[in-house]
């Protein structure tokens, strides 16, 4: 769904649930004051207890509804969050590699520097965090 349909959908769902909240509120004071009050005092109390449960439920109502039409995004987007920090941990691995290309001894048995060998750390770890972030995200 495109940003501009998923707003109008939105809105329209919000229009027609304030709409019914209206019309409950609407219906709940005017049964209120149609019924014969016992005490003149505890109609208005009634009132305002009736509209703020029928606001409660249409809030309550939209509140599922949304979390409905967002569910499945929930999903998608912990996927894109898990490849997007993937992908953050592989650019400290180029790093590091490059790093531990610029430090490597001179011949292949020599002493090894211990910027070398940190570099080597760091890529080891990002590596692992990496890939494994890749890894979860094709598992879900």
């Amino acid at each position: 769904m495109k940003p501009q349909t998923i707003g109008r959908a939105l809105g329209i769902g919000l229009r027609v649930a304030g709409r019914i909240a209206g019309q409950r509120i609407a219906a709940s004071t005017q049964n209120a004051t149609t019924a014969p009050a016992v005490q003149a005092g505890g109609s208005a109390g009634v009132r305002v207890v009736a509209g703020g449960r029928a606001a409660g439920l249409v809030t309550g109502g939209v509140a599922r509804g949304v979390g409905g039409f967002l569910r499945p995004f929930r999903r998608v987007g912990g996927i894109l969050w898990l490849e997007v920090t993937g992908g953050f941990f592989f650019l400290f691995v180029v790093a590091a590699g490059l790093a531990m290309w610029r430090a490597r001894p001179g011949n292949l048995h020599g002493p090894y520097d211990k910027n070398f060998l940190a570099a080597a750390g760091i890529l080891v770890v990002f590596l692992y965090l990496g890939v494994s972030s890749f890894w979860r995200a094709r598992k879900r």
